[in-house]
């Protein structure tokens, strides 16, 4: 380890994971020989303090799980070329055959629903999560397949939250690739399993919601007040090459890009002039849009004046507008207190929610940081909190 590197490390906050150097690393985690920069990974640091009590729940609304089924699914799809898609291959390809501890954790955190799970957060101070199927969920299997699978899932996470009915909620998965199957389970996880909200990984197989084929599924989710989460995946073959190149098709970046465009073509699709009390939720600081409506707003109108694509045609309101009516974003993977204020202020307090990114992104340091964000009582306790339980639909606790 150099010099300069232990020097930031002693003048940080110890954080539930600290970055891991070349060679041999010994913490709670394990012990680790394999040869990786001190950027490749996390582990969990041995010294880290939980966050205290809070005078708010702690409530984090973008938490991934995966059933060991739906892994094995992956590899068959792997290892018999049934899936020629690089991103699909490069994310949870990745994923499921790395020995780095960073991989173990996340397929470890990912399979579990409950002892390693309810350990992780209270060690972290989170006190509740809303937990959805990982990305890319069922939206790369064939169809009969994905809507059966997508019943698979949302059975066993309703068999976990009435395990732990005050530790746990959940979204229901669908499958788009049958617009009227996920219509149907929307109503059975809302009617049956008593779950409020949905989650689509981006795109389908490179197709968008923006389709009117998928529409009936927006029509299911305005019918049932079921918000729709509209989470990343790994990026369509189309798009991925000057990203994945460069080692910015994940996380860093690309899947912020291509969940933001996935945003604005249902917006300028014209989805909410159709479903106008339709929700959805778009996480990583709204991936980035908050911090564009002024451009996109100019844009848009400039665009349609000039009549320059078919695909573009006028709506009745402001990009912005649709943004701040029927979009609430997390923070999650941004633990960082002038974002989260600006998108407060420019969205409304009422619009932003708190997550974690578990088990992608997990560090109690990052709970402790917003639990001292320089914020009055009452928007945190929104942020943490209210926000989420009218959201979600979750029951105040006595």
């Amino acid at each position: 380890m150099t010099a300069k590197f232990r020097q930031k490390l002693a003048h940080r906050p110890r954080p539930e994971y600290f970055w891991l150097h070349s060679g041999t690393c010994q913490g709670r985690a394990g012990r680790y020989d394999r040869g990786m920069s001190q950027a490749d990974i996390l582990l969990p640091s041995p010294g880290s303090a939980r966050p205290g009590k809070a005078p708010y729940l702690r409530i984090a609304t973008e938490e991934a799980f995966a059933p060991k089924e739906m892994l094995e699914i992956y590899r068959r799809l792997i290892d018999k070329g049934e899936v020629d898609d690089p991103g699909f291959k490069g994310l949870m390809g990745f994923y499921m055959s790395s020995t780095s501890a960073r991989a173990k954790h996340i397929i470890a955190g990912l399979q579990d629903l409950g002892d390693l799970r309810l350990k992780h957060m209270d060690d972290s101070g989170v006190d509740m999560q809303v937990i959805a199927l990982t990305s890319p969920g069922v939206q790369f299997m064939e169809t009969a397949e994905a809507v059966s699978f997508a019943q698979v899932a949302n059975d066993q996470l309703a068999d976990a939250i009435r395990r732990h009915p005050t530790r746990f909620a959940g979204m229901i998965a669908v499958a788009p690739q049958d617009p009227t199957a996920a219509a149907k389970e929307i109503e059975r996880g809302v009617t049956k399993l008593g779950m409020h909200s949905v989650i689509i990984n981006s795109h389908t197989k490179g197709e968008y919601l923006s389709d009117p084929k998928f529409w009936d599924i927006f029509a299911a989710a305005e019918q049932h007040n079921t918000p729709i989460y509209l989470h990343p995946n790994s990026l369509p073959k189309n798009m991925i090459q000057p990203f994945q190149e460069a080692g910015l098709d994940g996380a860093i970046y690309g899947f912020g890009v291509e969940t933001g465009l996935h945003a604005l073509r249902i917006i300028t699709a014209g989805v909410f002039d159709r479903f106008p009390k339709l929700q959805m939720i778009i996480g990583h600081m709204g991936e980035a849009l908050p911090f564009w409506l002024y451009r996109l707003d100019y844009m848009h109108r400039a665009t349609v004046l000039s009549q320059r694509y078919e695909s573009m045609k006028p709506v009745k309101k402001r990009v912005s507008e649709y943004l701040k009516e029927n979009f609430y974003v997390t923070n999650s993977g941004v633990a960082w207190e002038p974002a989260i204020k600006f998108s407060q202020d420019v969205l409304g307090a009422d619009r932003v929610l708190y997550a974690m990114d578990y088990p992608y992104q997990y560090e109690a340091a990052e709970v402790a940081n917003l639990d001292n964000m320089d914020m009055s009582a009452e928007l945190k306790k929104k942020f943490f909190q209210t926000n989420a339980e009218r959201v979600f639909n979750i029951k105040p606790r006595p």
